[in-house]
């Protein structure tokens, strides 16, 4: 291709190498000073510059070694440079940033075992040749990319860069067109080559233009640490593989045997080292410290720490316990592998272990007089540990930062940290951090405190209801025990009242036994039961009868259904009624008249117990008859109806009451039929 103008690509050259001074000299003029994505712009134009001068010396061989690898390094420096303006993600806004940057890596690697295989001269080009796939494949990546760009940036930002997504689209929609037509033809066109030159130097003004248009109206393109981090390692990588690949590629230029073999070897070792480096948390500190040291105003990104704080102590995870999430969400923002974690008790004065991330267990305690807490000065700043002194803690691996944990004024835990990965620069900026930090962790922690003291409350309060109904029933059965002794004194020798003193016992002994049974599992543990009402209240009246002397009517009634129920919970309910219908009917001197009633209704069991007693008015029932702890009787401990309501409710049944005063009352019990098979 000798008859290309001598100067088109000269010209070409010095375009982006004037591009490249410009972008640095306004980069300059900024108040923060030179912000990557200058840098990546920079770089991409310097590269650039040297293909188009690697051409200028060499136009007769252009994809000869160093021009087709500078081409390559000049179309990766572009792709990284559009994936550090990619926008990060927010609602509507979408990049696909990790497929692009998988697809670049891919094409990266590709390139770079690529770069030093030249087609020969006179040599068709196919897709099957490697230099001709890789630009091809370069091209179509930054087009996507570009495509991204533009089409994930917000409206009102889309003005800013649109004359550079147009430029870099017109280089890539070039070289797509100049391979393609290569791969179409088997050879590359002279004339298409020739204006590559004369097409990619007519872009640098227009690329120039929109870093003018940025610089004027003072916009700032918002870029993600983490794309920084990872578009830093893609094309760190890259630059080591090609160097890698130009080492092998000079064994095997300059007359070595095993050159082949040594290029191979390189590439492949190349490959190796690079994914240890990647898989070590040392390396990757070292590199992200480089990164935002060097490229960054501020040390941290204030939304991401904060939502990864968030995150961290709010996502609950059964495999992590809640000691190593309060610990890993402070020593990630100084890069810490690990921490102790100490608390102190609202009742107590020292600080006792809490646990543990990636240290052993501390079996110590810190007195409110150990000299850390001396220095903590009441939580208002974070220590440093002064390198060469004795540890904080006896027997305990030394430890780097104290954090303390502030709520309300007060300090109720520290977090001790261990050394960083890789050197870490502390300032003004982590301190505070570490500090806001710690007062979040805080007030999680005393949530959390919080919340385990209202579930243990609701604990105590469910065991003192439980015992209070208990006491209510043990209270009834030492009432029919009572009155058996009292009618044992004029009845013993009569062998059917010792028949029924027996059964009576027997039948005390069980109900006091399955009460105390009850103190120990909540109501929800005990299984429900197929209970047969009229089998269960006929019992039930048996016993009363044997043991207060007075019969209980049970009125005829067809064969009832089943109800679901534990049976202790129904015979609690049932006994507890029928003994405060003969307690109201004994007050009012008419006993004998207590009645029980069965009939289904509705898909559900009626139980109505009926008394002659004294009755109740309707502001009594409404206000204090299932109140706990409130009676008419002068022995009575108010436990009674309020249980029966609760048990009845719990089953899925309920309890309705009507009294009159001086004529009596009736509760009217409603339990759903059993609808599905109950283990009886």
């Amino acid at each position: 291709m000798a008859w290309i103008d001598p100067f088109l690509y000269p010209v070409c050259a010095a375009a982006y190498l004037a591009l490249a001074l410009f972008v640095a000299l306004a980069g300059q003029k900024r108040r923060k000073g030179l912000v990557l994505s200058d840098v990546a712009l920079v770089i991409a134009s310097l590269a650039t510059a040297a293909w188009a001068a690697a051409i200028a010396t060499a136009p007769e061989t252009p994809l000869a070694a160093l021009p087709g690898g500078l081409e390559l390094a000049r179309d990766a420096a572009w792709y990284g440079f559009g994936l550090l303006l990619l926008p990060s993600p927010s609602p509507g806004i979408r990049p696909l940033r990790r497929p692009l940057v998988g697809f670049g890596v891919i094409v990266l690697v590709f390139a770079v075992g690529a770069a030093f295989i030249a087609p020969s001269s006179g040599a068709e080009m196919t897709l099957a040749s490697p230099a001709i796939a890789a630009r091809l494949g370069f091209a179509v990546a930054n087009l996507l990319l570009i495509e991204n760009l533009y089409r994930n940036s917000r409206p009102e930002r889309r003005w800013h860069i649109n004359l550079l997504c147009i430029a870099l689209g017109a280089l890539f929609a070039y070289d797509l067109a100049l391979y393609a037509d290569a791969v179409l033809f088997r050879r590359l066109s002279p004339p298409l080559f020739a204006g590559q030159a004369i097409v990619v130097a007519g872009l640098a003004p227009l690329i120039a233009l929109a870093t003018l248009r940025n610089r004027k109206h003072g916009i700032t393109l918002q870029i993600s640490r983490s794309v920084v981090f990872h578009t830093t390692t893609l094309i760190g990588s890259g630059l080591f593989l090609l160097a890698l690949a130009a080492a092998g590629e000079v064994f095997r230029r300059f007359g070595a045997n095993w050159g082949t073999l040594a290029e191979i070897s390189f590439l492949f070792g190349g490959l190796v080292i690079i994914a240890v480096l990647l898989s070590s948390g040392s390396a990757r500190s070292r590199l992200t410290a480089l990164v935002v040291d060097h490229f960054f105003t501020t040390r941290y990104d204030y939304r991401r720490e904060w939502m990864r704080c968030i995150t961290a102590l709010a996502t609950p995870d059964p495999a992590v316990p809640l000691h190593e999430r309060v610990i890993r969400a402070t020593a990630e923002v100084v890069d810490s592998p690990g921490g102790v974690l100490f608390l102190r008790a609202a009742e107590e004065t020292g600080f006792h272990w809490g646990g543990s991330l990636n240290l052993p267990p501390a079996g110590v305690m810190l007195g409110s007089d150990h000299p850390l807490l001396a220095r903590l000065d009441a939580g208002e700043q974070v220590l440093v540990a002064a390198p060469g002194t004795a540890p904080w803690i006896e027997g305990f691996p030394p430890l780097w930062l104290a954090v303390p944990l502030v709520h309300a004024g007060r300090l109720i835990g520290l977090i001790l940290l261990s050394p960083p990965r890789a050197p870490f620069r502390l300032d003004g900026e982590v301190f505070t951090l570490l500090r806001t930090i710690g007062q979040q962790v805080a007030v999680f922690l005393a949530e959390q405190r919080a919340t385990q003291s209202l579930v243990e409350t609701r604990h105590l309060r469910e065991y003192g209801q439980r015992f209070a109904f208990v006491a209510h029933d043990i209270k009834n059965v030492s009432s029919q025990l009572s009155i058996l002794l009292a009618n044992a004194e004029f009845h013993l020798d009569n062998p059917d009242f010792q028949r029924d003193m027996l059964a009576t016992v027997r039948a005390a002994v069980a109900k006091i036994t399955a009460l105390l049974a009850r103190l120990n599992a909540s109501e929800s543990d005990t299984p429900a039961s197929a209970v047969a009402p009229l089998e269960r209240i006929a019992a039930i009246a048996a016993t009363l009868r044997q043991s207060r002397g007075v019969p209980i009517a049970i009125a005829p009634a067809q064969p009832c259904g089943k109800i679901a129920m534990p049976l202790e919970a129904f015979d609690a309910v049932i006994t507890h009624l029928l003994d405060n219908a003969l307690d109201a009917e004994a007050s009012a001197g008419r006993p004998g008249h207590v009645e029980v009633r069965l009939r289904e209704e509705s898909g559900a069991v009626v139980i109505e117990i009926s008394d002659r007693g004294t009755g109740m008015s309707a502001d009594f029932i409404r206000d204090e008859l299932f109140r706990p702890f409130r009676s008419s009787k002068h022995s009575g401990s108010g436990i009674g109806a309020f249980q029966a309501r609760a048990l009845l409710q719990k089953a899925g049944g309920s309890l309705h009451v009507t009294s009159t005063l001086g004529e009596g009352t009736t509760m009217r019990l409603s339990l759903p039929l059993v609808s599905h098979p109950v283990t009886a």
